[in-house]
């Protein structure tokens, strides 16, 4: 993890508005309940890989204002002096829960909760989406270009294509979490751990007199794993069998080529048999150049060779479909003790939120594999000793019943009163989690192009409640 980070102007304008608005009308220190869910999963898929927990987490329990950030702020002349005293002894003092990173999610569930005076819960919103929103975007196309490699390795070369420092670095981490089995990005391997490797530039090979020359030294360098870049001038004829020479002369055996451009389903396979044919049964074949889940699957159907991928912007920026549309939108307050139950209402009714302060159970078969999502009230319990009815999220009519089934719980408190009481995980622990919860999701679940819908319900008791807030809404 890296250093904490501390960018409390990292914020909408409007947040310290409504906070000073909040101080102004004494209603600062009223406790409200939001939620971090999503509405619609990027690409089309089935679910979304979560991620950007750790980076959330560090930011809430080490959040302060400077004396220079409050001066700022009293230079824009909008700011009771009151406001602006409360920001010079800021601390969160709430609550959070969370889904464990590296689970997959579904449209419309919490993902986290935050629970907390309103005005510092507003404050909040900004750094809490964005950090969500980017990491769990770029989880979820990694998880989709990771599935369509099929068991080949996935390589993160996407620093150079990323909109700015922290898309290349916490992209690199999310896309690991998301089976990525390293990255191009040396930072990413200081500060989280994620394996950083490199090959060559075309660069290289041109700054010698010859392509043979450049690739021995480069094997002389890197005798242990060298992988030589073989489409800087004629791939097939002089590329291919430079390397092969190269390999053959410093007696390297451990070795790959890449290829970065050209028709790849031909040349893998003309490599392959190129390297066969010379005794290099074991030399990989890396290929690179704007790759994605889709591209990947035709070669891979068209019966290329390919040992691994090199995959660059279209996973950095999941260039395909660039935003999630996570939102932090209040679902409940509290007053005399009581927790009051908030909804937003809209004439799309995909804007409609679910109130209340809840919870989050997986449901699984008597095979291990989950079958659906059910939100609850905070303080629902489900008994699996009885049977469990479930609605179709597409068509209401449709039943679903579960007698012989396992719930379980996702959410859990991450901070408490302002202190981190939760165990954060490595990130090999969130990268083996995601690995585990994905194989209990069905294929059909996972299918690229129209997903088998995944059941994600309300109880009884919360549709109840978010029912008659609408009918009273009228």
């Amino acid at each position: 993890m890296e250093s904490d980070r501390n960018i409390p102007l990292l914020c909408d304008y409007y947040e310290y508005t409504m906070a000073n608005g909040y101080i102004k009308n004494g209603l600062h220190d009223r406790m409200v309940y939001f939620d971090i869910f999503f509405r619609t999963v990027p690409d089309r898929g089935g679910f979304c890989i979560f991620a950007g927990l750790e980076q959330l987490v560090d930011y809430i329990i080490n959040l302060r204002f400077t004396d220079s950030d409050v001066e700022f702020l009293r230079s824009k002349n909008t700011f009771s002096e009151e406001f602006l005293q409360y920001l010079k002894d800021f601390r969160f003092t709430g609550d959070v829960w969370a889904i464990p990173e590296g689970t997959p999610v579904f449209p419309g569930e919490p993902l986290v909760t935050i629970r907390a005076p309103i005005a510092q819960a507003q404050i909040l919103e900004t750094f809490a989406l964005l950090t969500i929103n980017h990491q769990t975007l770029i989880a979820t196309k990694a998880s989709r270009i990771v599935r369509a490699a099929a068991g080949r390795t996935v390589l993160e070369f996407g620093s150079r294509r990323a909109q700015g420092t922290d898309a290349a670095v916490l992209g690199a981490r999310a896309a690991f979490i998301a089976g990525c089995g390293g990255t191009a990005c040396t930072v990413s391997d200081k500060w989280y751990g994620i394996p950083a490797s490199g090959t060559m530039a075309h660069s290289w090979v041109m700054m010698f007199d010859s392509e043979y020359e450049a690739f021995v030294k480069f094997c002389e360098l890197y005798p242990d794993n060298a992988t030589l870049l073989v489409d800087t001038y004629d791939t097939v004829n002089s590329g291919i069998p430079n390397a092969i020479k190269a390999f053959k002369a410093t007696g390297i055996n451990k070795c790959a080529i890449r290829l970065d451009s050209g028709d790849f389903s031909f040349l893998t396979k003309k490599a392959r048999k190129m390297l066969d044919d010379a005794g290099l049964p074991n030399c990989k074949i890396i290929v690179s150049n704007a790759l994605d889940e889709n591209l990947i699957r035709d070669l891979l159907d068209q019966g290329a060779i390919i040992d691994g991928f090199g995959v660059g912007d279209n996973l950095i920026t999941s260039h395909s479909d660039p935003v999630l549309n996570g939102v932090y939108k209040l679902v409940a307050s509290e007053k005399d003790g009581k927790i009051v139950p908030r909804i937003k209402i809209s004439e799309n009714v995909e804007k409609i939120t679910t109130p209340h302060f809840k919870k989050v159970y997986r449901i699984y078969g008597k095979d291990g594999m989950a079958v659906a999502d059910l939100i609850c009230v905070h303080d629902e319990t489900i008994d699996t000793t009885k049977p469990l009815e479930l609605f179709d999220p597409a068509a209401t009519w449709k039943r679903k019943t579960m007698k012989e089934y396992t719930a379980k719980e996702l959410m859990v408190k991450v901070i408490e009163d302002g202190k981190l009481v939760y165990d954060l995980p490595s990130l090999q622990e969130i990268r083996k989690h995601c690995s585990d919860e994905l194989n209990t999701l069905w294929e059909e679940v996972k299918r690229f192009a129209n997903p088998h819908q995944y059941y994600v319900d309300l109880s009884q008791k919360l549709w109840d409640i978010k029912n008659d807030l609408i009918n009273e809404s009228r």
